[in-house]
């Protein structure tokens, strides 16, 4: 992978054959360094993040990108709140950059020990269908904050009330890079702890998962050594989890 600047920081990598496509584009992109550089003449948050939209768009003309998908991502050096300029999430492998993202183990405290809600994704999602999956996890966009973004996750993927999702407990951040045929993503996860309350059943409101299952963590860390059924990145907050409460 070759790095992408913006400003003279390093925000992303992509892969010779989109530097070479995006070079091709020289309003928008030059040649920096031993990669690509977005225009200097392009300053400003608000032109640079319209430009780079126009590019998605015509990178999903060519078949470059499979589609847009409405949301912006942060394009930043380090932290979200540092951003130079947003880019369609659908592009955000493509062009390397560091995405952001909450996830939520569900967990009940019982006399046998500890338990955590496990959920398993729809078998129509795009990436990743029918794995396992956290009680709720998902990007962190442009424009929200970590505790609106946390809510709105937590009620969409699993029916938890904005009250109780408020009483889950930031505990620490994962983070990893993953090199895929589309790019490369080096993602950060805010990973959260939520106890509930025994009597609480998770429900889907938005299709994104076609049920939950209440396991031991014995179970769970069984699920992560010895099977590929948990989505990759998940099973990583999982054994997060695992390590902190001692099992």
């Amino acid at each position: 992978h070759l790095p992408w600047f913006v400003g003279g920081v390093r925000v992303g990598r992509v892969l010779p054959g989109l530097a070479e496509r995006l070079l091709a584009d020289p309003a928008v992109f030059v040649a920096e360094g031993a990669g690509v550089g977005l225009s200097p003449r392009l300053a400003g948050f608000e032109a640079r993040s319209a430009a780079l939209r126009g590019v998605v768009r015509a990178l999903v003309r060519e078949g470059l990108v499979a589609h847009e998908h409405g949301e912006d991502y942060v394009v930043t050096g380090d932290r979200p709140e540092h951003a130079v300029c947003v880019l369609d999430r659908a592009a955000a492998a493509h062009f390397g950059i560091r995405a952001f993202g909450q996830h939520v183990n569900g967990f009940v405290r019982g006399r046998d020990g500890l338990r955590m809600w496990i959920g398993r994704r729809a078998r129509d999602r795009h990436n990743w269908p029918g794995r396992l999956d956290n009680l709720a996890a998902g990007g962190l966009p442009f424009g929200i904050s970590l505790a609106a973004n946390l809510a709105k996750e937590c009620w969409e993927e699993a029916g938890v009330p904005a009250a109780l999702a408020g009483q889950a407990q930031p505990v620490g951040v994962v983070t990893y890079a993953h090199a895929s045929g589309n790019g490369f993503k080096p993602d950060v996860l805010y990973c959260y702890d939520l106890e509930l309350p025994a009597d609480f059943r998770p429900r889907c409101m938005d299709g994104e998962v076609e049920g939950f299952e209440l396991l031991a963590v014995s179970d769970v860390a069984a699920l992560v050594r010895d099977t590929a059924e948990f989505k990759p990145n998940c099973s990583l907050v999982v054994l997060d989890f695992l390590v902190r409460h001692g099992v």
